[in-house]
């Protein structure tokens, strides 16, 4: 019966080996070096037994002759098979690296939100640099040992069957012993790099999130505490990769130790029979040649495993299932009906409902306005508009359809947002606000864009204007400039459907009042969902609805949920009581 590990190893070489197959002549090209540098290798075992008998014994004077250029020739061969055995190899690896980051990043971006919510960004990027470099040395560097190592046992065992079978009988009977020793190896090198892997992938995580929040380490004085963090996750990556090197140093003395038992068998048997000293020295020589290639063989292992580990994690990454689009319909002109029926959520499937039968309406051309406590579904409705999530009951509808009826690009290709933790990427604010928009940027679009959301009245002092690059996540602009530039790209969208989540809770008063032209020139014929804890900028809403741990308590526009008693009036006159009390 198969090995299920070993069946499994199998599964994933041969997977791993259909990323080469595009590169085959490449490959064989390189398999053409291999073959040179190791017949090159074995030739020097073969010589020996010539240059010996012929040359040192029986004094062949015209085959003495031959002896430098024959020697520089093989020089030559093995010189011009490693050039293109390394450089074939090392392009083909690098193209399989190419291929597969490729197809992972592909699948991380269309993979689904709660996909997200499990698996931390540093444990996604450590596979997409960490562990696809490992694929790398299973794929190719592996094989670049293994054939040209293979082919040089070959030729050399040939050549001492050729020269002696009962001692090459002999030798050969340390292979079973050897193969004990790679399963024993095997088995417990791909246990420990899957180990091994997962820790570099939290060194990642827990780096990555201190070097972003390197501002509350400081504030808070919380070096000790990050240090601890990263002390453990680095002492565990120690510990693992140890365990590795431990077994890597038991197997390979082992496999040195059967073959330094086989070459002291064969010396003692060979000194009983009657060979020539060119035939035994050309024996000796082969029979020590082969423990290189065992000894490479048996280190590939560590290798192998290694490479197998990260072939998993690699693969599982890219069989990501993108995000279920059920819907057959594309969305063309979308009017803006936006209708919320008996709707409930609750994030996993043993998970408490954040949303319980959510029912209100946004009709077309209109403004709705969220509010309620941190918590209470606000931005989770959003979410559920957008379909990162889908509803555990209830439906939504636009324009009549069934939300989930319709096809995800064409339905957020009609949604425009602006959240409070603003998106920026490390490029120009010119592509942050037309981010996206397929074709060539419309610069009059753009400018209007950029003019409606005062972006201009900082992006005219900068260095390059609107082609000023602003840094990871915004970092060279304030906090009220990145919003600035997040209204812009929502109004460069042009959509018919917006969604504004905590818009413009991170703007001082100043900013604030500068923003507020510009968003009310963006709900402008549109349907637009805002998501609010300042009161004073909803006041225009068309419906305010009042929601409290995930159900909705009150429904009406700002007049009507002033005049009765409830959560909106006490959170009205909590913060204009807090305005007030702010100095001047």
């Amino acid at each position: 019966m198969t090995d299920p590990s070993t069946a499994e190893d199998l599964r994933l070489y041969r997977r791993l080996l259909t990323y080469v197959l595009p590169y085959k002549w490449v490959f064989l090209l390189a398999i053409g070096g291999m073959l040179m540098v190791s017949a090159g290798d074995a030739s020097i075992a073969v010589m020996l037994k010539p240059i010996i008998d012929a040359g040192f014994v029986d004094r062949d004077l015209a085959f003495i002759e031959w002896v430098p250029l024959l020697l520089i020739l093989l020089g030559v061969t093995r010189a011009a098979g490693t050039f293109i055995d390394a450089y074939c190899m090392s392009w083909v690896a690098r193209r399989v690296i190419q291929d597969l980051r490729q197809l992972m990043f592909e699948s991380l971006i269309r993979a689904p939100v709660p996909y997200y919510d499990r698996n931390s960004s540093g444990v996604l990027t450590s596979r997409l640099t960490f562990n696809v470099e490992r694929i790398a040395m299973a794929s190719t560097g592996v094989l670049r040992t293994l054939i040209r190592d293979a082919f040089k046992m070959l030729f050399l065992l040939a050549w001492m069957f050729y020269l002696s079978w009962v001692l090459s009988l002999l030798f050969a009977a340390i292979l079973p012993f050897a193969y004990i020793v790679f399963k024993f190896s095997s088995h417990h090198f791909r246990k420990i790099n899957l180990r091994v892997q997962e820790t570099v992938g939290d060194i990642t995580h827990v780096a990555r999130e201190a070097l972003q929040g390197q501002n509350m380490i400081k504030i808070f004085g919380a070096y000790d505490y990050q240090s601890r963090l990263f002390l453990r996750a680095n002492n565990r990556n120690r510990q693992h990769i140890m365990k590795a090197a431990a077994v890597s140093a038991a197997s390979v003395p082992l496999m040195v130790l059967l073959s330094g038992t086989g070459v002291a068998g064969v010396i003692w048997v060979a000194l009983k029979l009657d060979l020539t000293p060119g035939t035994f020295a050309s024996y000796l020589a082969a029979m020590i040649m082969t423990t290189k290639p065992v000894r490479s063989l048996s280190e590939i292992n560590l290798a192998i495993q290694s490479g197998l580990a990260g072939a998993q994690t690699v693969f599982d990454t890219v069989d990501l299932e993108s995000e279920p689009d059920p819907g057959a319909t594309a969305l063309t002109e979308v009017v803006g009906d936006v209708r919320f029926e008996r709707v409930s959520f609750a994030y996993g499937q043993r998970g408490k409902p954040v949303l319980r039968d959510i029912s209100f309406n946004i009709a077309a051309g209109t403004t709705v306005a969220l509010v309620g406590a941190s918590g209470s579904g606000k931005s989770t409705i959003a979410s559920l508009l957008l379909r990162f999530y889908a509803p555990t009951g209830g439906r939504i509808r636009i324009d009549g359809q069934p939300l989930d009826s319709v096809t995800l690009k064409s339905l957020r290709d009609h949604i425009a947002i602006v959240t409070q933790d603003i998106i920026l990427f490390d490029d120009s604010i010119r592509n942050n606000i037309a981010y996206g928009e397929p074709g060539v940027i419309d610069p009059d679009k753009l400018a209007r864009a950029a003019s409606a959301a005062n972006v201009m009245e900082f992006a005219e002092d900068a260095p390059d204007g609107l082609d000023t690059i602003i840094g990871e996540r915004g970092v060279r602009l304030s906090g009220g400039q990145r919003q600035r530039i997040a209204i812009a790209r929502a109004l460069y969208k042009d959509a018919p459907l917006l969604i504004l989540d905590e818009a413009t809770s991170s703007l001082d008063s100043r900013s604030e009042v500068h923003i507020q032209d510009a968003i009310a020139q963006l709900v402008k014929n549109r349907t637009s969902l805002i998501i609010a804890h300042r009161l004073s900028t909803i006041h225009h809403a068309d419906l305010i609805v009042v929601l409290d741990k995930g159900r909705i308590v009150q429904q009406g526009n700002h007049e009507q949920l002033l005049a009765e008693p409830g959560i909106y009036a006490k959170l009205h006159q909590l913060q204009y009581r807090d305005r007030v009390a702010q100095p001047a």
